[in-house]
């Protein structure tokens, strides 16, 4: 199947990454940036040229569109498939410049914009398994975005694909493009009604064959450290320095658990984001991640003490402690919907690959999706090493992407009443 086919994923995976997209948590609008918006009319209009007249991109920077059925039966359910527009703010997404690696031959990657940045197989032992393949880096001064652009484009060629076939019967798939995932807030305005799916697949995943219905359970937590200011100079017996008061607060946590960068497999973190002010006043975000819900209360409580304890040596200083919650685990939700796992491996499978089922030490839409009703678990693109720098994506891990979700559509149908 598809062999035959000229593929675009890469060609559009190109376009697309030259786009500045990054989102911007300080943002109170919604999209967060303007210029996510950008991307979603080139997207509207590349839809409508392959025929998805309902195409549209709605204020608030979501892009809809639908691909009618074509299935004699009634009954097939409505299927999404979605990815997001943004890039994550970590790393700059401005003038990305795609450089392709034809039939990569195992060496070491430099990047001709910053001879610094070398994407070694020993970091990035994936890349091992993919000599002969077709590279896209960046060029050394930007993330690449793959993450989440390589999703788009394979969700587009899908859409050419069986436009260009209406003998391969699907039913009504509906395609959505989000803005702001990188920061919690892709679907704060999505329409769900409007959406009209019964069942969704985030393309936002990594390695070759790659499935995932398990995210972590999120949280987020603000801690505001309020000081109390005086002049350098006179400062003896007055001066409480909020940010050494924050200082303290995160120098009291475990040093060799509890962070992103000693934890992996199924345990969590709490892990600070961001800081912002000065000697009066400084606050600082955290995020709080975990498999099991229930331990986000257990960070949430530890922390509450830990806090505590550092006020008690600062006297004369306060601190606010704010808990939000951000998503939670989307097993949760796709344990009570297990033909949506059952065709995805399928359809993976049929694709000549072998299933890796595994958990995302992170979120996706499809997290805050399943809460909302629509089942959404995430499929493989190739995306590797996002939100920096050294993030490259295979061509041909994108290809096998855009059979597997063709695929999907196909068992869908297949697998419905008359």
């Amino acid at each position: 199947m598809l062999q035959s086919y000229r593929f675009t994923v890469a060609e559009r995976f190109i376009r697309y990454a030259k786009i500045d997209t990054q989102s911007d948590p300080v943002s109170k609008s919604n999209p967060s940036t303007e210029k996510q918006k950008e991307l979603g009319v080139l997207l509207v209009a590349e839809l409508k040229e392959i025929g998805v007249i309902d195409a549209q991109l709605d204020q608030y920077g979501y892009v809809y569109a639908t691909i009618p059925s074509n299935s004699a039966k009634s009954t097939v359910p409505v299927i999404c498939f979605c990815a997001h527009m943004d890039t994550a703010p970590d790393c700059s997404g401005k003038n990305v410049k795609p450089i392709i690696h034809k039939q990569y031959n195992g060496d070491d990657i430099v990047l001709p914009d910053d001879l610094s940045q070398i994407i070694t197989t020993r970091e990035h032992p994936y890349l091992k398994g993919k000599i002969g393949d077709d590279i896209i880096t960046a060029s050394g001064n930007t993330l690449l975005g793959a993450d989440d652009k390589a999703g788009i484009a394979i969700i587009m060629d899908m859409a050419a694909y069986l436009l260009l076939h209406p003998e391969i019967p699907h039913g009504k798939l509906k395609i959505l493009f989000t803005p702001d995932e990188e920061i919690g807030r892709g679907v704060d305005k999505l329409d769900l009604k409007k959406l009209g799916a019964d069942f969704g697949y985030t393309l936002d995943a990594g390695e070759l064959g790659t499935y995932e219905d398990e995210t972590f359970s999120a949280d987020g937590l603000s801690v505001v450290f309020h000081g109390v200011s005086a002049h350098p100079g006179y400062a003896k017996d007055k001066l409480i320095n909020a940010i050494k008061l924050a200082s303290a607060f995160i120098d009291s946590l475990p040093k060799d658990e509890w962070s992103p960068e000693t934890t992996e497999g199924r345990y969590g973190f709490v892990h600070p984001v961001r800081m912002d002010g000065n000697a009066e006043k400084v606050t600082v975000d955290w995020i709080l991640r975990d498999f099991n819900t229930s331990r986000l209360t257990a960070y949430a409580d530890y922390l509450r003490e830990r806090l505590a304890e550092i006020l008690a040596g600062f006297p004369g200083a306060r601190a606010e402690f704010a808990i939000k919650e951000q998503y939670r685990n989307m097993k949760e939700v796709l344990n009570n919907h297990p033909q949506v796992s059952q065709y995805a491996m399928e359809a993976i499978e049929k694709a000549g690959l072998t299933v890796k089922h595994s958990s995302a030490r992170g979120g996706t839409d499809g997290s805050r999706l399943s809460f909302m009703g629509l089942p959404c678990p995430n499929l493989f693109t190739g995306e590797m090493a996002f939100h920096g720098k050294h993030e490259y994506i295979s061509i041909q891990d994108m290809e096998k992407s855009v059979e597997t979700i063709v695929r999907l559509a196909q068992i869908w149908e297949e697998k419905s009443a008359s």
